[in-house]
């Protein structure tokens, strides 16, 4: 019998099915901190979390919901996401638990703590009219009504409390009392007893340990939630584990799936036959070239580093070895390092000789910079829980340790963006029949901790949290994505490394270097030496130049309908009564009457923005500059002053109380912000499009292509050699294909195989015809917001037209079945080019032209497209 499909699978089903979830709600978009750009994967967890708690026929009572994420993919933020949305649901009081005092203190910082920069909610937390706050009580008795009431506890503690009560701490009776959402953090740890097979079930069932603790508390009120969080469950090592959670994990984003999808930095293994010491000193290399690289790009990021030791002891020996060599540190130390027979070490070498850094300068910078107050030491229990919050705020501006000493204090909980080596600082392997040893998988599970990406922000490209550089592995700032896992030279602990590394999920299996090469004629061609490509830019949105509130706010009037006080007449009253009730009723719900706002009254006004945080005058401004005053917010007919309502309701929708009056101007301007933060844009996209030299965008680059497990995928294969006949075609010799292969997916094979269909016609019409791929050479950016979009294809067509040559380019984007809703902005943009964008025509006999396609899709665009390609290029 097959196995039941997990409920995040059944969910992913009903989506691919048409079903469709709600949207994100404004209550999680507008109160957690901005600065933590939601991810798409983000956003679809909360999807599913919404629409199962409002779905009757899912959610269980009381409910349990487990979400199972890679490490690094911001389970802390989902916490606080679902906090505010369960606040919405009328939930006040929280318990977070964990097994770890490190993490308590943590997520502490981050629930806490304003300053800090893991802050997690928005500097106003605010729902309509209450402006709330996030407390730390002890019990729930002392929780306010109106905030969001947090005990934090491990595991351990909380079980100690209960089982053990005493004055003025939590009991049982406060989880039966009232309802309460329980937040587990590390939630595999509460599941000792699910994977205890050697007690009975009635042993099972009487047992007070942590996982009884829990579903005890749990089960308290059918009301409560328990929302579990956990990068590695154990669904698949523990038949038990799967039969707990198979119908309770509403979202699986493993470690395999965050690294392919670009969130996680690249990890590298660099074996060295060095002494621990001068191992080190190779890392401090790296670890500064790259601080260097950093800095050249006008990067304000410090990389840090990590020395692993075996034990306490060897930690505090080389901890006094490591501070006694940096500060003696001479150029010959370094320049020794010249010799390695390294691409990396080579690399950094090649970039001091060229930025004229010499082997002394470097040494000078790497005795201030690694001087032992710019060290920290973490290896004991109290070491590590005093020091929580210094290595967990590693990239912040203000904390300058770049070196940290550990043995295992910092495996779990630790999160750190920043880091970018870790040395081994010993030798020793514990295999077993060709398995990876504890340790080995310690020490894979620590580098897939220190694999988190570390954002940033180039002018040339758009994407801040993910990899930039798969396709241009080349690039000086690749290195900036990668992490070193230094070791001594071992290749059977390496071989043990990296197939644990795999099983984790942070390492690809299979990974190919491609060299991508232009065709020589091509190059030497004329439109190559001095063609040119058009690109618009993303320019930060001047919000000055609104002089309005959103459409939505102005274009309708707001509808407000009164309470009526209506009776449901039925069986109580008899058929008369009931007749002359209903028609009393109709004849008050028909009464309707127009006004505008600003017939409220100013004072009203002011009182209902008094009650909604959002309109404190500073944060108003930052929204809408142009407004002058809070009087000229309210009577200008751009913002307060337009605004309609229709009211609806009895006689009285004709002659409003003050306190009717306040509330429906609470309500309206509820709405209005909204629309104002949901109208809240960061960029837009130019219409103007610029030229720039086709030979300086496009380039001979290397390629890095993971490939995933039991995959038949074609990208990562060239065209020529592809195994399917369905796709293969001989690319050497078709002149218009500027590349000697290409390596994309099937689709954009596909639409390969259609250009070449197509050639002959278009020979027959065009002088210069060109199809380039564009492998991260260029993108565009949408008009609206700004997104960043890199079509996959740009055609080039020119021809002679009465004396004026024409130049075509024609953006075409193949796209997979499953991605053409989801990527539908895209084909609206590229549809919207041809009437949006903007050429300055300076040349002389010679006119440009920007173009796009909709989506290629070799099934469900079998007709359209060719029709829409036809009609384009004739």
């Amino acid at each position: 019998m097959p196995e039941p499909q997990t409920l995040a699978q059944d969910l992913t089903s009903y989506c691919a099915l048409g079903g469709v979830l709600p949207d994100l709600p404004s209550i999680i978009q507008n109160n957690l901190n901005p600065s933590f750009e939601l991810r798409p994967y983000q956003i679809e967890a909360f999807r599913r979390l919404v629409y199962l708690l409002n779905n009757p026929h899912l959610r269980q009572k009381p409910a349990q919901l487990l979400f199972h994420m890679a490490t690094g993919s911001g389970k802390t933020l989902i916490m606080a996401g679902a906090i505010l949305y369960l606040y919405a649901l009328g939930y006040r009081n929280f318990l977070f638990f964990v097994n770890s005092a490190n993490i308590i203190n943590k997520t502490k910082d981050n629930f806490l703590n304003s300053q800090s920069i893991k802050y997690l909610f928005n500097e106003i937390i605010a729902v309509l009219d209450k402006k709330i706050t996030v407390r730390e009580i002890d019990n729930f008795q002392h929780g306010h009504n109106e905030d969001i009431n947090i005990i934090f506890s491990t595991i351990q503690g909380l079980h100690s409390r209960l089982n053990t009560p005493r004055e003025n701490t939590v009991t049982y009776e406060d989880f039966a009392d009232q309802k309460i959402a329980l937040i587990s953090d590390e939630a595999h740890h509460i599941n000792a007893d699910t994977k205890n097979k050697k007690q009975s079930a009635e042993e099972l069932e009487e047992i007070v340990s942590w996982e009884g603790t829990v579903s005890r508390i749990f089960r308290q009120n059918p009301d409560n939630i328990l929302l579990e969080f956990t990068a590695t469950a154990g669904l698949d090592a523990e038949r038990s584990v799967w039969d707990k959670y198979f119908d309770k994990i509403i979202f699986d984003y493993p470690l395999k799936k965050f690294r392919e999808d670009g969130y996680s930095k690249e990890v590298k293994v660099l074996q060295a036959d060095l002494k621990p010491l001068d191992r080190a000193l190779q890392a401090l290399l790296l670890n500064q070239y790259r601080r260097k690289i950093f800095e050249k790009n006008k990067l304000l990021i410090k990389p840090a580093l990590l020395f692993k030791s075996k034990t306490i002891a060897d930690s505090r020996s080389f901890y006094g070895e490591f501070c006694a060599k940096i500060a003696g540190l001479k150029a010959a130390d370094l320049e020794r390092f010249n010799a390695a027979d390294n691409p990396i070490v080579s690399k950094i070498f090649a970039y001091l000789k060229e930025n004229k850094i010499s082997a002394a300068d470097l040494a000078a910078e790497l005795k201030n910079d690694f001087a032992p107050e710019k060290c920290i030491v973490v290896n004991s229990q109290e070491e590590s829980e005093a020091k929580q919050i210094a290595v967990n705020t590693l990239e912040d501006p203000r904390n300058e340790y770049r070196a940290i000493f550990a043995v295992d204090k910092l495996n779990e909980g630790w999160d750190v963006l920043n880091l970018f080596d870790i040395v081994r600082l010993y030798n020793t392997r514990d295999a077993k029949q060709g398995k990876p040893g504890r340790t080995t998988i310690r020490e894979a599970q620590l580098i897939g901790r220190g694999a988190r990406y570390c954002p940033f922000v180039l002018t040339d490209r758009a994407a801040k949290y993910s990899r930039k550089f798969d396709q241009d592995a080349e690039n000086e700032l690749r290195v900036c994505e990668e992490l070193y896992y230094h070791s001594e030279h071992n290749p059977d602990y390496i071989a043990e490394l990296n197939k644990a590394l795999e099983e984790i999920g942070i390492k690809a299996r299979t990974k190919k270097e491609i060299p991508l090469r232009l065709k020589e004629d091509f190059k030497a061609s004329e439109f190559y030496q001095r063609g040119f490509i058009f690109l618009n830019e993303r320019r930060k949105y001047d919000r000055a130049q609104i002089k309005s509130l959103p459409t939505a706010s102005l274009a309708a009037a707001h509808k407000i309908k009164l309470r009526t006080g209506r009776i449901g007449a039925d069986a109580l009253f008899d058929n008369a009564l009931k007749d002359h009730l209903l028609k009393l009723q109709t004849v008050n719900e028909t009464r309707q009457k127009d006004y505008f706002l600003l017939d409220f009254g100013l004072s009203v006004i002011r009182k209902a923005l008094h009650r909604l945080p959002f309109y404190d005058f500073n944060n108003l401004q930052a929204f809408l500059p142009s407004v002058r005053s809070l009087r000229d917010f309210i009577t200008n007919k751009n913002f307060l002053g337009g605004v309609r309502l229709e009211v609806t309701g009895g006689a009285q929708a004709e002659n409003l109380t003050p306190r009717q009056k306040l509330d429906i101007a609470v309500e309206v301007l509820a709405k209005i912000s909204a629309d104002i933060i949901s109208n809240k844009i960061e960029y837009q996209g130019t219409k103007e499009f610029k030229p720039a030299a086709v030979k300086s965008c496009f380039k001979d680059k290397k390629l890095e292509i993971n490939v995933p497990e039991d995959s038949d995928q074609e990208r990562g294969v060239g065209q020529s050699v592809t195994p399917n006949p369905q796709y293969r075609l001989d690319l050497s010799n078709k002149d218009w294909y500027a590349f000697t292969d290409n390596y994309g997916t099937s689709e954009e094979k596909a639409l390969v195989k259609f250009i070449n269909k197509t050639y002959e016609t278009l020979k027959s019409k065009y002088d210069i015809i060109y199809l380039l791929r564009n492998e991260r050479f260029f993108q565009l950016y949408n008009f609206a917001d700004g997104r960043p979009f890199e079509p996959d294809f740009v055609l080039f067509l020119a021809r002679q037209n009465a004396g004026e040559s024409l130049h075509y380019q024609i953006f075409i984007e193949p796209k997979g079945n499953q991605l053409l809703e989801k990527d539908k902005w895209k084909e609206e943009y590229l549809r919207s080019l041809k009437e949006n964008t903007r050429i300055q025509q300076v040349w002389r006999n010679k006119k440009y032209i920007v173009w796009g396609l909709p989506f290629f899709n070799e099934k469900y665009r079998e007709l359209s497209f060719p029709e829409a390609f036809a009609e384009t290029v004739k």
